[in-house]
């Protein structure tokens, strides 16, 4: 980042930094008064804008509120003209209540195979958001960086409205790197990436570059003093992307803990509005306003570490039922992954394996239930693969037979059988998009 810091301040002089350029605020005590003693946030968009309401700032401070996140663009032009029109007079407003501010762009990924075509298109969204920052007037001494919403990478929609296209977990990484790392050279200041754990992981490839940049995180649950492992946890491991630590906590700068915050509390109008969390003391805060964050020195999950697979348990059975096999796989410490699954791959690619269900029962544990299967002997391996490349693959070979199918039970004849009863229509009852988040 001193490399870049270094570049920029050559081209101020000669290009359009001057109004990133401002006097910074001291490192004065900033309120801790959100759950957990961590500095409260929230994030607004056009939905607490109902009607064209306003909302009132200072009875959002004086509920111990000290900043806020306004949505203030997106890569579809209609919508980021309605982000536009609500962007600067909340912003002015927000800092006249002392809350520092921040704004985020919605981004949707170009639909396209050429690398150099995706590349230009992260540069020039990334250019309409430095503009858009020089139109405020640069930031000044209570703006944070921007946000990059990065939770969509449908690339083309079906007739439907269904996704008939995605772009690939590369693909996406190197367009998110390509946006954060333009605005960091146009501004001076690091901006930071929202996102969701699923989506780091699913939806992106692991990289030490994106890591250096903060994250807001978005997690709803019970609690909003969750520790950093819960917060990355799964049902059973954790999430393997470019914040998980080798403890499986998390590397976390902002929370979004909840989207269903009290809005009246707040002086915000609608139905519900998202809260947030900052991770850390009144001094990091600062740095991040400053743009100068930089990661803690906690240990990143590796990349292709060694594995070791066993094979615990084997149950063969008949052409009826299924056979299952229990898998393990460890580090090389002897703790379990932390994530990938396993398949059965045969022998002959003129086998016929059937369906197969890899059911994750404990980190680095798996009960592997292999059905439909004829009758006859099989050889293959049991294989271990990891999408998020954090686990280096591994095999073991198996083999196993599966017996005739019994003879089926004879069935009574229908004229035997009781008249069926109609199956009561359930009764539908309307989705609550709050269940079993924290309403604050």
């Amino acid at each position: 980042m001193k490399r870049i810091l270094g570049r920029v301040s050559a081209m101020c002089v000669l290009l359009i930094c001057a109004p990133f350029i401002t006097v910074l605020p001291d490192a004065a005590a900033i309120d801790q008064l959100g759950p957990g003693a961590k500095i409260a946030g929230m994030d607004i968009s056009v939905y607490q804008h109902p009607g064209g309401a306003a909302i009132d700032f200072s009875q959002m401070y004086r509920a111990g509120v000290r900043f806020v996140i306004i949505k203030g663009g997106d890569s579809v032009d209609r919508y980021d003209a309605q982000a536009l029109s609500y962007l600067k007079a909340d912003r002015k407003a927000a800092q006249s209540a002392s809350l520092y501010t921040s704004f985020y762009y919605y981004a949707t990924l170009p639909d396209t195979g050429s690398q150099q075509t995706l590349i230009a298109d992260a540069k020039a969204q990334a250019q309409k958001i430095i503009w858009r920052i020089s139109s405020l007037g640069g930031y000044n001494r209570r703006d944070m960086p921007v946000a990059l919403d990065l939770e969509n990478n449908c690339v083309r929609l079906s007739p439907s409205g269904d996704c008939a296209k995605y772009a690939t977990p590369d693909q996406v990484t190197t367009w998110a790197q390509t946006w954060l790392d333009s605005l960091a050279l146009a501004t001076g200041r690091k901006p930071f990436i929202y996102s969701y754990p699923q989506f780091l992981e699913n939806a992106m490839s692991r990289s030490t570059a994106l890591r250096s940049y903060p994250l807001w995180i978005a997690r709803y649950g019970q609690s909003a003093t969750l520790t950093a492992q819960q917060l990355n946890a799964k049902s059973v491991g954790c999430y393997s992307h470019s914040w998980s630590n080798s403890d499986c906590s998390t590397q976390w700068q902002i929370w979004q803990y909840t989207s269903c915050g009290i809005p009246g509390k707040y002086g915000v109008p609608g139905s519900r509005v998202d809260l947030n969390v900052f991770n850390g003391t009144t001094r990091d805060f600062m740095n991040l306003v400053r743009g100068l964050w930089q990661p803690t020195q906690s240990e990143a999950l590796p990349f292709n570490e060694p594995t070791t697979l066993t094979i615990t348990s084997q149950r063969s059975a008949t052409a009826n039922d299924p056979v299952v096999i229990g898998v393990s796989v460890l580090r090389p410490d002897g703790s379990p992954v932390v994530a990938g699954t396993v398949k059965f791959t045969p022998a002959s690619s003129m086998m016929r394996v059937g369906t197969q269900n890899p059911v994750r029962t404990a980190s680095g544990m798996w009960s592997l239930s292999l059905t439909g299967l004829s009758e006859g002997r099989y050889l293959g391996t049991i294989d271990f693969t990891d999408a998020t490349q954090t686990e280096a693959s591994a095999s073991y070979p198996i083999a196993f037979d599966v017996a005739p199918a019994a003879l089926p039970t004879p069935t009574p004849s229908t004229s035997s059988l009781p008249t069926p009863k109609p199956t009561p229509r359930p009764t539908s009852t309307p989705t609550n998009p709050c269940a079993g988040q924290i309403r604050n």
